[in-house]
């Protein structure tokens, strides 16, 4: 039997997972990274209409969570933005909605991702969901074997090499990879494949900060509160003017406010580096790439920016290719033995 290798990216913004990967192919999908609690299993609104939802049961409650997610929300938006919410139930719930939509009974080998900032404090926690069983919703339960937690720039990296076909840049050179998040504006440097620590970091100044900048301005000029982020999110994304109390606003007006966000964070990576001149590969990835582009070219104006296809799913697809080379190296760990044992130890909790 082969054994079943997935990745799953739950960030601040959107939760990214592996649905597939198949002869070089890795297919992606992701949904909002908002959890919604309720006190039962209903996915359904009042004219009786089927939501794209999920909702896994954990620590008494159940959380709805999926692409559909929004259409369940009220005012309040349920998401986690602190450094502690890998360890929240919506952190869980995220997660077991990721292996819901996978569509599968079990994960032999599991990969997860955490910010650089956080990757040392938080990683031991999360590895201990290996041999766990799911609750992901739906009457249905997802039994783990190994659960693995990586930086999430290096599932960035580590797809950008795959993608490049591994040039020796990135082999054997420095690379630095920007990672644009929700909430965290996260880098890593590296030696060819092994980090640098000293100079990895991350800090909150992420695409959530430019829609709240944007947002408070919006409402200043209507004289009243504006908190419809997600609205704000759409419209930068597909360049399309946000519709608000029947107007439409050109975000471009707000540039300088995304250019001041973006220019302080980059600003806070510079000052971790010890000098520009020896990276050779500089890495933009993630959802709010587009966004801090012109911050990075200006800081690094003697470099080329690289950029992946789909920077979204960057990291999730690295975190794959990290997870398929893991079983390759480590065949032993994923033999039906092995398997056996992890469901042993799971009959005995």
């Amino acid at each position: 039997m082969a054994s079943i290798i997935r990745a799953i990216d739950v960030g601040f913004g959107n939760t990214k997972y592996v649905t597939t990967s198949a002869a070089g192919k890795i297919d992606c999908a992701h949904f909002p990274s908002i959890a919604y609690f309720m006190f039962g299993d209903v996915n359904q609104d009042a004219m009786g209409t089927k939501r794209r939802t999920v909702a896994p049961h954990v620590d008494g409650l159940y959380y709805e969570v999926g692409p559909d997610v929004e259409l369940a929300s009220d005012r309040f938006r349920g998401r986690n933005l602190h450094d502690g919410f890998s360890e929240t139930p919506e952190y869980r719930a995220l997660l077991a909605g990721a292996l819901h939509y996978m569509k599968v009974d079990r994960v032999d080998l599991l990969v997860l991702g955490l910010p650089v900032a956080q990757y040392v404090a938080k990683k031991a926690a999360l590895e201990k969901l290996s041999g766990e069983v799911v609750d992901v919703g739906r009457k249905r339960k997802v039994a783990l074997g190994r659960v693995i937690a990586v930086a999430q720039p290096q599932g960035a990296l580590f797809a950008y090499a795959t993608q490049m076909g591994a040039p020796s840049s990135v082999a054997q050179g420095r690379s630095l990879v920007v990672d644009v998040g929700s909430r965290t504006f996260d880098w890593l440097v590296t030696n060819g494949m092994k980090v640098v620590t000293k100079m990895s970091d991350s800090v909150t100044r992420g695409v959530s900060d430019v829609l709240i900048g944007i947002a408070k301005e919006i409402g200043r000029e209507l004289k009243e509160d504006y908190r419809n982020l997600e609205a704000i999110d759409l419209a930068l994304r597909s360049g399309k003017k946000l519709r608000a109390y029947q107007r439409e606003y050109d975000l471009k007006r707000y540039d300088t406010i995304v250019q001041k966000i973006a220019d302080q964070a980059v600003i806070a990576m510079v000052q971790s580096l010890d000098g520009k001149d020896q990276i050779e590969n500089i890495v933009l990835v993630g959802g709010g790439a587009q966004l801090f582009r012109k911050a990075v070219k200006k800081h690094f104006p003697r470099h080329e920016i690289y950029e992946v296809s789909d920077p979204i799913y960057a990291n999730v697809r690295g975190f794959q290719l990290l997870g398929e080379l893991y079983a390759r190296e480590k065949p032993e760990l994923f033999l039906p033995q092995a398997a056996d044992a992890v469901g042993a130890e799971e009959v005995r909790s």
